[in-house]
């Protein structure tokens, strides 16, 4: 699987980082999905080698305009680009809501199919080669976190049972690896489940919107090989800053990651006051915060692989659930 960050901010951009936007690709082929949309994601697509006309699925987490304000531009230059495949959406009921009224006041004309998909906890979608399922978090407007289960693993074939029941190798292997069942000269049938098992586990991502509950994600975190979470402040200025934004500290998703055995946990979504190292001393906007707060903060709690991520930041999650940078 691979992740790349198109934006990384949480609630206005920075000279650094634009607003809130996560693509998902499998490991092979070019079919994506994208995890919110925020303002001027379109634009940062340009640097990648993503095509827009291979987005099958948007997963919007919640309404905040941080999150999907990046939605119409979005879908306006697929059109302008002569898209003409189906495209779906997938969110809270306000992204329709939206989208619709852009729709109906700007003149917008769409010609590809668009259709919308309200989330719920029984959502279960595929597309690009993925299984979508949903949780609901705990935020200030009604948001959701997405599990993306890796589906089309290979299979692996039981030879040595096939050799014990007298089967010889031939084209029935290979019709039962592909998952079909055959019929036999003799007459026997067989099933591909009763002769196959995957030759691996499935590569898991959980991608949350907003939350100042980490443990929301416990049931969707199961078996899961990286969490990519918000940590939009350090556990001291969240304090500071009161409870009222509900989002999460370092310490906070750390913790959970930490408690819950996820091998990676890839954070995001700070606040513009936490600068990049340079040469240069913080910015008075910052307040005089570094990025590196974020990572030794959640260093102290988690003994995982933990990264932050940057804007452009492209990762391979490998099949052996290994996080690598591309």
């Amino acid at each position: 699987m691979k992740i790349t960050f198109l934006g990384t901010s949480s609630g206005s951009p920075t000279k650094q980082r634009n607003l809130s936007a996560t693509a998902v690709q499998p490991e092979t082929g070019k079919p994506w999905i994208l995890v919110d949309c925020g303002e001027a994601t379109q634009h940062r697509l340009l640097h990648t080698p993503l095509s827009p006309h291979r987005l099958e699925t948007i997963l919007i987490t919640h309404i905040h305009g941080d999150h999907c304000y990046g939605l119409p531009g979005l879908l306006a230059s697929c059109q302008l680009t002569g898209r003409t495949a189906p495209l779906t959406l997938i969110g809270p009921r306000q992204a329709w809501e939206f989208i619709d009224a852009v729709i109906r006041t700007t003149e917008l004309y769409l010609e590809y199919p668009l259709e919308f998909i309200e989330v719920s906890e029984a959502l279960c979608h595929e597309a690009a080669g993925f299984r979508v399922t949903a949780s609901p978090l705990s935020h200030r407007t009604q948001c959701w976190g997405y599990r993306v289960e890796e589906l089309d693993v290979p299979l692996q074939l039981d030879v040595e049972r096939l050799h014990a029941e007298g089967v010889a190798a031939g084209p029935a292997y290979a019709s039962l690896q592909r998952g079909e069942d055959v019929q036999l000269d003799d007459g026997r049938t067989l099933l591909s489940a009763d002769y196959t098992q995957l030759s691996r586990k499935p590569r898991v991502v959980v991608i949350a919107g907003d939350n100042d509950t980490p443990e929301c994600l416990s049931a969707a975190c199961d078996q899961a090989d990286l969490l990519i979470h918000e940590a939009t402040y350090t556990e001291e200025v969240l304090q500071q800053v009161g409870p009222e934004p509900q989002h999460s500290s370092a310490q906070r998703v750390a913790s959970f990651a930490e408690q819950a055995g996820i091998p990676n946990l890839l954070l995001t979504h700070f606040s513009p006051r936490y600068a990049f190292a340079s040469k240069r001393p913080p910015a008075k906007r910052s307040g005089g915060h570094r990025i590196s707060e974020i990572r030794d903060e959640a260093r102290q709690h988690y003994s995982g692989h933990l990264e932050l991520a940057e804007d452009l930041d492209r990762w391979l999650l490998s099949r052996q659930g290994m996080l690598l940078p591309l």
